[in-house]
């Protein structure tokens, strides 16, 4: 991997070439994009099951695009029988941590009369996407569903590619059936997220999709974003790891590892404050990089947006590691948690050398749906909240109302709305 010493110059070339991978950055898709969702949303199923054809090379109906029981078991009984019981475990576990988000409705009385609160109600209808293919991932299944089922959505439906046989990847499969999916249908790409914003004949509308995608996918989901609510139009995986001279440098360069792997575009960092782990650290990825079966997918990803940034001290490195905000942040200090006091933006941060970030991906619970290309500045990982919605709780008496009514009146007129105006001294006899 590339030695850098960190400078302004150096962070401000990294950030600019980081940003290049935000699907912000692709506009060339955008009309192809349109052009599939202004045709699933004009012409429902016949669009639908065109684009399957063309793109997934698979032959649906009515009648075919829904996975049944059948199919269902089918998937069990291919899978092996640990696999499943290991997916069982995370589910729980991912169950158990969110269901301490839940929060609960609440109302204020007071003395005069006046009732203030705050209604929380979950989502009627979510939908969660799923990559097929090779790029099918069982975990982010039950990352999406779980929250959803914790929240307590009345109904989940998922989406994801057929394969030419017409069958979907088993592993989704039983994924969603632990999770708690209640109907899956064989569709995928930008036709399956406008399927699901819209409706069709076959698939119903929902209120929110999360889940990840291609590029064409998170599009999709930028398009359709107004007529349902989304998660976030995510960009490729990145990992940012904070060390200084007490880590392990084969521990941060099997980390740094985990998230390359992914594809060409996806980010790995390592910012210390140590030249010696830096060099250290750049042997030990060469080392496991060539044992690694994605070997060309790393390399082609480390020499794109692989890199080792030397800071002259760990507040310099946790400033630039801020600047970044980074999808996971990993922390191998010699005092973890004192660091961590200092990382304002970060998706996920795990602390200390047996804290790595395949931890979050698969099992420990916290949710690996994670804001990408910086805005962790600004968003949060997904979870009960995104599956909620609050609605504000007014009532007056006469008597609360009575003392406020001059300011209300006085604001309204300010501004010129003379029926807000009214609509307040109607009540005291004093309307226009």
């Amino acid at each position: 991997m590339r030695i850098i010493a960190l400078t302004e110059e150096t962070q401000a070339e990294l950030k600019n070439n980081m940003l290049k991978r935000s699907p912000s950055s692709y506009g060339q898709y955008e009309q192809t994009v349109a052009d599939i969702v202004t045709d699933i949303r004009e012409n429902g199923d016949e669009a639908l099951f065109g684009y399957t054809e063309k793109f997934d090379h698979c032959k649906l109906t009515a009648e075919t695009v829904k996975v049944t029981e059948a199919e269902i078991q089918e998937a069990y009984d291919s899978l092996d029988a640990d696999f499943i019981e290991t997916m069982k475990k995370s589910a729980e576990n991912i169950r158990k941590f969110h269901s301490l988000q839940l929060r609960q409705s609440f109302f204020n009385t007071k003395e005069d009369g006046s009732i203030l609160g705050q209604r929380i109600t979950p989502l009627e209808i979510a939908g969660v996407y799923v990559p097929g293919g090779k790029a099918a991932y069982p975990s982010s299944v039950l990352m999406n569903v779980v929250p959803a089922k914790v929240a307590g959505v009345s109904k989940i439906i998922m989406t994801t590619p057929p394969g030419k046989d017409g069958k979907i990847n088993p592993g989704t499969a039983v994924a969603a059936k632990i999770a708690g999916v209640d109907e899956i249908y064989k569709v995928g790409g930008a036709q399956a997220i406008a399927a699901m914003a819209f409706g069709t004949e076959s698939i119903p509308k929902v209120d929110k999709i999360t889940g990840p995608g291609n590029i064409f996918v998170a599009l999709a989901k930028k398009a359709v974003f107004g007529y349902v609510s989304i998660d976030s139009v995510a960009g490729p995986s990145e990992i940012l790891v904070l060390a200084d001279e007490t880590a392990n440098p084969r521990y941060v360069a099997a980390d740094l590892l985990s998230q390359a792997e992914h594809d060409e575009l996806a980010s790995a960092i390592l910012i210390t404050d140590s030249q010696e782990l830096a060099e250290k650290v750049s042997a030990e990825v060469d080392r496991f990089t060539a044992k690694l079966e994605r070997k060309e997918i790393i390399e082609k990803s480390l020499e794109n947006y692989g890199y080792i940034l030397v800071a002259k001290d760990m507040d310099e490195a946790v400033d630039a590691a801020n600047l970044i905000a980074s999808e996971h942040m990993e922390i191998l200090t010699k005092d973890p948690f004192a660091t961590m006091t200092k990382v304002k933006n970060a998706g996920a941060i795990f602390l200390g050398e047996y804290s790595s970030e395949p931890l979050g991906d698969y099992f420990a619970g916290p949710n690996h749906i994670l804001p990408t290309n910086g805005t962790a500045r600004f968003f949060s990982p997904l979870g009960v909240d995104d599956f909620i919605k609050k609605s504000s709780v007014i009532c007056y008496s006469r008597e609360a109302l009575g003392r406020d009514k001059d300011d209300i009146i006085r604001f309204a007129n300010k501004e010129g709305l003379t029926a807000h105006a009214n609509s307040i001294a109607v009540r005291f006899d004093e309307s226009l």
